[in-house]
């Protein structure tokens, strides 16, 4: 019987890399307009050097870049990138089609909901709040409350001791196959890979099921209880 479902946040809640591209993009437009005198494709190449060094949440980017080319942060140009990173992230920070209505007919049904994700802290908090979305969910466990990143167990057997279930009692959703997939059923959970988010390509999920649009949740969580 199934009595919670667990999210991943980012390209399963929202599609965080189309929010981070076009955030990115604006900031580079506005550090040009002020001044940066670099070409657009030499400034994102660097940008995208900085993450795949540092990790995709990592929060001073804009700083690193500017210190590289000028061995000090100019703020006039580091205020222009991160105000106008900050105004289009929150324009292009949108749920999935049907995440509300999936995540408020779950509700009804009576499961528990819960978000794993190894996003910081604050910004996982960030990004639901935004979203409208920090009332829903009864858990929410990040990188920070373990200090292990999925598909380690530590941070599906938190959420589910939080929710107060046990791992066949919980259903796991994520686009990434080898993190949320794997991690999940190395503790007993069912999974859902969720392909709509899916950004690498993905060939074989290894998930019990595949959701090509979140909606599908419903009916699977149906599926999992007549059986049971």
């Amino acid at each position: 019987m199934i009595k919670a479902v667990i999210f991943d946040l980012d390209n399963t809640l929202v599609d965080f890399m189309k929010m981070k591209a076009e955030a990115i993009d604006a900031a580079i437009r506005a550090m040009l307009d002020a001044g940066l005198e670099l070409s657009y494709d030499e400034v994102k190449d660097r940008i995208n050097a900085i993450y795949k060094e540092k990790g995709i949440e990592f929060q001073y980017v804009f700083d690193s870049l500017l210190s590289d080319i000028f061995d000090k942060v100019n703020h006039k140009i580091l205020s222009a990138g991160v105000v106008a990173y900050r105004r289009a992230r929150e324009a292009a920070l949108v749920p999935y089609p049907h995440v509300y209505i999936t995540l408020y007919e779950l509700l009804k049904m009576g499961m528990k909901l819960a978000v794993v994700s190894d996003a910081p802290t604050k910004e996982a908090w960030l990004r639901l709040t935004y979203l409208n979305m920090h009332h829903i969910f009864d858990v929410v466990v990040t990188f920070e409350d373990t200090s292990e990143r999925k598909p380690h167990p530590a941070p599906f057997t938190l959420a589910l001791n939080r929710l107060g279930v046990r791992p066949d009692e919980a259903l796991m959703v994520g686009d990434w196959a080898e993190r949320d997939i794997i991690g999940a059923k190395q503790v007993g959970m069912k999974t859902v890979f969720a392909r709509y988010g899916d950004t690498f390509d993905t060939g074989t999920s290894g998930g019990d099921y595949e959701a090509n649009d979140i909606q599908e949740l419903v009916s699977i969580v149906r599926k999992e209880n007549a059986d049971g």
